[in-house]
């Protein structure tokens, strides 16, 4: 828990620092950030996974189930489309305002998202990657612990597991920092409301897919645009 609370927000923030200090990223600076990524995160839920069943906590206790078919799917589904729009609308508003373009979410975007077949072909294999091993690290494990440790309040686990995971987010920013606290707070809900990881984990990978695959195109259009814009004198 010090680990995922310490360790990872560190960790990550560091390795953000060093593709922004590039003029710019080639195909296999982003194959390779692909690919550690999807290498640490197996490794970190395999840990988890290991370690849990080793103490007799059931996969079920992890969100790994689905107790209530036609509501976790229910949820899946609404949380899925209520997440996919909200991203195309942000990106949207980005692309639509020069200022918006030159944050770090957008540069970091321009850096790291595939920009062939091949990419998106890995990236694929990233954003599903991190929709399982993320869910079960946050809303799966940290937020068992934690609800467990409080003695069993919900909220405990909800709010607990949210920081942290809003923590490895640190990279992002102020903005994306209380963005990704707010989604986190959704997904977490959810997972306790359903006794599921399905829905969160679904409509993680929906958010990130789709961004990942929206957003080079959308912020390379809207950047030509604005420089092709006359300057005021």
């Amino acid at each position: 828990m010090i680990f995922l609370a310490l360790a990872v927000p560190w960790l990550v923030r560091g390795r953000i620092r060093q593709l922004f200090a590039m003029p710019q990223t080639t195909k296999m600076d982003r194959l390779s950030l692909y690919a550690s990524t999807i290498t640490f995160q197996w490794l970190a839920a395999g840990v988890i996974l290991w370690r849990t069943s080793a103490r007799g906590i059931r996969v079920a206790q992890l969100g790994l189930a689905i107790p209530n078919p036609p509501i976790t799917i229910g949820a899946a589904i609404v949380l899925s489309a209520l997440i996919l729009l909200n991203q195309i609308f942000s990106l949207r508003r980005i692309a639509a305002n020069p200022t918006e373009i030159s944050g770090i979410l957008p540069q970091l975007a321009l850096k790291v998202f595939p920009q062939d077949d091949v990419e998106r072909l890995a990236f694929f294999a990233l954003v599903s990657t991190v929709a399982v091993c993320e869910e079960i690290i946050y809303r799966g494990f940290v937020q068992f612990v934690l609800q467990s440790w409080a003695g069993g309040p919900v909220i405990a686990g909800i709010v607990g597991s949210t920081s942290i995971f809003a923590l490895a987010h640190l990279y992002q920013g102020r903005r994306g920092l209380v963005s990704t606290f707010v989604i986190g707070l959704l997904f977490s809900a959810i997972r306790a409301w359903t006794g599921s990881l399905l829905a969160p984990l679904m409509a993680h990978f929906v958010a990130d897919l789709a961004v990942g695959l929206l957003a080079p195109r959308k912020l390379r259009t809207a950047l030509a645009w604005h420089d092709q814009q006359p300057r005021a004198s």
